[in-house]
């Protein structure tokens, strides 16, 4: 059961509901509001059609129809929302009291900053949060910081709270009871800034925006060749590096250089760095640069367009159905042995409504 909108929530219901579970979803009379983000997927929102395959739709008022919600969380084994700081309670919902009327219920309520602190009333949205946790910072190019450019904050909140429901539901396996999970975003990507932050703290300094590059691993970036197309590269130890000298630059000796020898020296040293591989890189084309990384067994990339992704022999696409006709998306990332994942239909606003009533009606 999800009283949800927007991203994260979606994002955590909609991978339940991929994995089979039923997903009943409530909106609003004038819906979840992230199906007028955009139109682009036949007048579907993007957005919407990614997030929301497989469910049912209800329209349903919480307060003039709270008896009907009631009886449907009474049969729910999970309970979801994201509403406005505060706004569940109000409307009767809160997760304690629904656990308590419920003993065997799951809830998991997702926000911004979560329930205490100095930022719990505050609304939050991906880029804010993106901003508030230095994510930003450390994110674009050495000029300027830069917005991630998909909405993480919301896919890790969603992640997490996926990952927290199903280990809820294994524990209520064996102890019979539900139990109350709360995931926010800021706590999300406060997680994964963990090492950014202990550079701040341990060693005085978080990395520095370094556009196309890793910030504390060299060389791990991208690089110009000499036909004006680009190659990004990633040298993860000093085994890599030496094979790197060696079978690519043809520069052995580089590798014994006390100015690149180790991790650490090379990122001190990063621009002679670029310069000794930019001297060779601008003299081979893609198909040469590509050869001889081969050969050397570095990881290698291209720096691709989401129109490369479109056509990119590696994606797998799946064909959902939408109201206004199937729009062709991404594979989930996860493969069952033997099973071919079949999506189900993202809903109309209120598609389900009418059989949902007499399903749970008084």
């Amino acid at each position: 059961m999800a009283v949800e909108q927007a991203v994260a929530a979606p994002y955590c219901t909609s991978r339940l509901a991929d994995a089979g579970a039923r997903v009943i979803k409530i909106e609003r009379p004038e819906g979840d509001f992230a199906r007028g983000y955009d139109h682009v997927a036949h007048g579907e929102s993007a957005y919407f059609v990614w997030l929301n395959r497989g469910k049912e739709s209800i329209v349903l008022d919480l307060k003039s129809e709270a008896e009907l919600l009631h009886r449907m969380i009474a049969r729910a084994d999970v309970f979801v929302q994201n509403l406005a700081p505060g706004a569940a309670e109000r409307a009767g919902f809160g997760s304690a009291g629904l656990r308590e009327r419920y003993p065997r219920l799951i809830t998991c309520d997702i926000s911004g900053y979560g329930d205490d602190g100095p930022y719990r009333d505050m609304k939050a949205y991906d880029l804010l949060v993106q901003s508030e946790t230095g994510l930003a910072s450390i994110t674009g190019a050495p000029e300027w910081p830069g917005r991630v450019g998909v909405s993480v904050a919301d896919i890790a909140c969603g992640m997490y709270a996926q990952a927290a429901i199903l280990e809820a539901l294994l524990e209520r396996s064996r102890t019979g009871k539900g139990q109350g999970l709360a995931v926010s975003l800021f706590d999300s990507i406060a997680d994964w800034m963990t090492v950014p932050l202990l550079h701040h703290d341990y060693a005085g300094m978080a990395p520095q925006r370094a556009g196309l590059n890793h910030p504390s691993i060299a060389p791990y970036g991208a690089y110009a060749l000499g036909d004006g197309s680009e190659v990004v590269i990633a040298i993860q130890n000093e085994r890599e590096w030496a094979a790197f000298c060696e079978g690519v630059l043809g520069r052995a000796d580089m590798a014994a250089d006390p100015r690149f020898d180790k991790n650490t020296a090379r990122v001190a040293n990063r621009p002679a760095l670029d310069a000794a591989i930019g001297a060779v890189f601008n003299r081979l084309t893609r198909s040469d640069a590509m050869e001889r990384l081969r050969n050397a067994r570095i990881a290698f990339g291209s720096l691709n367009s989401v129109a490369d992704l479109s056509v990119h022999g590696q994606l797998r696409r799946i064909e959902t159905p939408a109201p206004t006709g199937p729009v062709l998306g991404v594979a989930p990332p996860v493969r069952r042995a033997g099973e071919t994942f079949v999506p189900r239909a993202v809903p109309a606003l209120g598609e389900h409504s009418e059989a949902l009533r007499k399903e749970f009606a008084a």
